[in-house]
């Protein structure tokens, strides 16, 4: 089984908003204007236990070795690359709805994470990426007060 390489660091950059041209506005009216640069971001969930955060990616027809996950403190960085499978480049299309080429999604998350407690799994389409909470051992349970209100 192939290994999905997670890079931790300090910081995710987040993808700079750009000014689009005229043409790049209206690419989706004809997709062959430019399958390649359309940066396009796969659905994904993200939920929480006690426990754990767990991060589930829709990722049909992107390979594992054409992904990138970068975990920081703060947020987890999914990006890459799904191909084009085009199987004739002289047919025309009625209907092109799949997006390919480069895609990334950058989710904050609610808690601390404990970077010793990292994983990610690929299988069917789907990436699950498993990131356990920092837990504070040293927190005093909170006990109930009652307030007289005078």
């Amino acid at each position: 089984m192939e290994h999905i390489e997670i890079r931790f660091g300090d910081d995710i950059e987040t993808p700079a908003t750009e000014e689009k041209s005229f043409e790049e506005m209206f690419q989706s009216v004809n997709p062959m204007f430019c399958f390649s640069k359309r940066v396009w971001k796969p659905q994904m969930d993200i939920f929480e236990t006690r426990e754990e955060i767990i991060i589930q990616a829709e990722m049909a027809g992107v390979r594992q070795s054409d992904m990138i996950i970068e975990v920081s403190n703060k947020a987890v960085k999914i990006s890459g690359t799904r191909k084009s499978n085009q199987p004739d480049p002289t047919a025309t299309y009625r209907l092109a709805e799949i997006q390919f080429g480069q895609f990334e999604r950058v989710l904050y998350l609610p808690s601390v994470i404990d970077v010793e407690k990292v994983s990610a799994t690929f299988a069917s389409g789907f990436l699950e990426i498993r990131l356990g909470k920092l837990l504070r051992k040293n927190i005093k349970p909170k006990h109930n007060v009652s307030l007289d209100f005078l």
